[in-house]
């Protein structure tokens, strides 16, 4: 499939963030790989050692300037987010020629957002978030089974799998230990592939004030 532009503006938009969106939901309505929103979250460890993961981006958020994702506070991501707040996202279109880098502070979502959107998720992931302690030890996969088994009752709700029912009704309120997060970006990179390598790019930066400033980047 061709690019949907082959390259970025000759003149850069000063603010960035309306066509970083533009492109995500440009990516949706391509259609053109099973996750358009897939995005991989790097984040660094208490002594800067670095780790990196995919996980689903739910929001650019242009009025104010965030990212938003979920996932579990007591993760291995959301324990590096506790102790080094900064972290750096990478978008990357391949169907599209396109690809979108940001960095910047993370914060965790207020919590009716988190509960809104825990609400809207199938209830099978619900009872999953419950029973998942997201990145401890695991002895064998029959341990997790035995705890998902014991939320579900927990719940009275079918096991996960066992019945595939999207029309159970189910009660299942936010766990304390999941929730969103907001990147705050103050640095975005958008990237578009050219010929012979020779790709065009530009990198935006925020000001504390909130000022924009931008260039154009060599391949």
């Amino acid at each position: 499939m061709q690019p949907l532009t082959n390259f970025l503006p000759d003149t850069l938009p000063e603010n960035p963030l309306p066509l970083a969106a533009s492109w995500l939901q440009e990516a949706y309505a391509a259609a053109s790989q099973p996750n358009p929103n897939a995005m991989v979250l790097a984040t660094v460890d208490a002594a800067g050692c670095p780790s990196a993961r995919v996980v689903l981006c739910k929001e650019i958020n242009v009025a104010q300037g965030y990212v938003a994702f979920f996932t579990n506070y007591e993760s291995r991501k959301g324990l590096e987010l506790a102790a080094n707040g900064r972290a750096a996202v990478v978008m990357h279109w391949d169907a599209l020629h396109r690809q979108l880098r940001v960095e910047g502070l993370v914060e965790r979502a207020p919590a009716a957002e988190s509960d809104e959107y825990f609400a809207s998720r199938p209830w099978q992931r619900r009872v999953g978030a419950w029973a998942s302690a997201q990145s401890r030890p695991l002895g064998q996969r029959a341990d997790l089974e035995r705890t998902i088994v014991v939320t579900a009752a927990r719940f009275a709700v079918p096991v996960p799998g066992a019945e595939d029912d999207n029309n159970v009704t189910a009660d299942i309120p936010r766990p304390p230990h999941w929730g969103g997060y907001h990147l705050r970006i103050d640095a975005l990179e958008l990237w578009t592939e050219g010929g012979s390598r020779l790709h065009d790019r530009a990198r935006w930066e925020r000001s504390p004030s909130g000022r924009w400033t931008h260039t154009r980047l060599q391949p």
